[in-house]
């Protein structure tokens, strides 16, 4: 499965005028003064962003008011040049301010577990959506023939205590944005936020995907997908050239981001699942991973080695983790990763965090007993699930337990 994602631009550029969803002016480069003054004049004001998919751009204070043409000219250079956990902008943009009274979160996404979309909605929109509590959100589960219909999305609405005409114009936005989804091979697809404005006007206002290129739902749009520079950090540079030194197993990595949940992952399809699944529960992964391919031992402990000597001592959690294989020995496997372990911390010193561990395969057992070994000896605390446990299911155990021990850390004296 080779995803790809794509951020607000594309959105406003493309898909939102064909499935008829509002959206703000906005205006992208070439950005001239001229065009500049007309738009600021109409608009009153505008919010340069920068056009990159690494989220929490207005944490980051690369999301800015502007008012005037100058002030927009330097903020868009200033913007566009900004990187954001390691990744580089292909450009900047501003979009029309829209002053709101309501802000919405919505998500339409397949659910790791049942495998079936489910369409989320909160009226606590702006927040990162692991912010967002359970009793602030609804979330419907979808049948992909039958779609969302606009009762459904309406009940959703009720539930949250919005109700009259603003929730029957959202209901009718809300199944054209399911139209999308569908009809365009996404995996997931958020809005955040939506804003009502005080006449009740609706706006999406920011929005970022994720599509399966190999659906071919993907590939009939025609479209060419957006490239966005990066910079290869430490970790990926090394990890790519041990990856191209051998074909033996796989060793592919991307970064993320994150830096609560170090992944050593398995499996393609099964890795994506895991990395969304954490993402989505605030797991906060370093990075993506897949090392499966039935790697032979001196080249899995290398492949582990590398990820302990960069993340190692600064995770909040060690997960081990993958779908029953069936072509790689899990004794094999999890011997070179306990060795690699050992050498890190027999190098680095020790460190103080849960390990969490859920395989299946060949030789399970006598690789959960060479792992166990080298865990019990570094005083680290673990967690094995065997086959039958879901993975998803594994994976939300490991961020509970991650926030858990994050509870737990005594808090320092004011």
């Amino acid at each position: 499965m080779t995803n790809t994602r794509i951020g607000e631009l594309v959105f406003l550029e493309h898909f939102a005028p064909l499935y008829k969803l509002p959206v703000p002016e906005h205006l992208a480069e070439p950005v001239t003064q001229s065009k500049l003054k007309e738009k600021l004049g109409r608009w009153g004001a505008g919010i340069v962003k920068p056009d990159v998919l690494a989220g929490k751009r207005g944490k980051a204070g690369l999301v800015r008011k502007v008012e005037n043409v100058q002030d927009a000219l330097r903020v868009l250079r200033d913007v566009a040049a900004e990187e954001i956990n390691g990744q580089n902008p292909r450009g900047a943009y501003v979009v029309q301010m829209v002053p709101a009274d309501l802000e919405i979160f919505t998500a339409i996404s397949y659910s790791a577990r049942t495998l079936s979309p489910a369409f989320t909605v909160s009226l606590r929109g702006g927040m990162e959506v692991e912010a967002i509590s359970e009793a602030d959100k609804v979330t419907v589960p979808l049948n992909v023939f039958q779609g969302l219909n606009a009762y459904q999305a309406s009940e959703a609405l009720a539930k949250l205590g919005l109700k009259g005409k603003l929730n029957s114009r959202l209901s009718i936005v809300f199944v054209n944005l399911w139209d999308m989804f569908i009809t365009t091979g996404m995996l997931r697809c958020e809005v955040n936020p939506w804003r009502v404005t005080t006449d009740g006007r609706i706006w999406a206002c920011d929005f970022k995907a994720t599509f399966d290129e190999n659906n071919f739902k993907a590939r009939d749009l025609g479209l060419s997908w957006p490239e966005y520079p990066s910079r290869e950090t430490a970790f990926e540079a090394e990890m790519n050239a041990w990856a191209a030194a051998s074909h033996q197993g796989q060793a592919h990595v991307s970064s993320l981001g994150g830096k609560k949940i170090l992944p050593l992952l398995f499996g393609g399809g099964a890795s994506t699942i895991i990395t969304e699944t954490l993402t989505q529960l605030g797991g906060e992964p370093i990075f993506l991973s897949d090392f499966g391919g039935n790697p032979p031992y001196e080249r899995m402990k290398k492949t582990a080695a590398i990820c302990f000597e960069h993340h190692l001592h600064q995770c909040a959690l060690l997960l081990i983790l993958g779908g029953k294989a069936n072509n790689t020995l899990i004794d094999v496997t999890f011997s070179a990763i306990a060795d690699a372990l050992q050498e890190c911390v027999d190098a680095k010193g020790p460190v103080s965090i849960p390990v969490v561990v859920g395989r299946g395969g060949a030789r399970l057992v006598q690789g959960m007993v060479a792992l166990s070994k080298t865990l019990s000896n570094l005083r680290l605390p673990y967690v094995f699930f065997g086959p039958d446990t879901p993975i998803t299911l594994v994976a939300e155990y490991a961020v509970a337990l991650m926030r858990a021990g994050e509870q737990r850390k005594p808090k320092g004296r004011l």
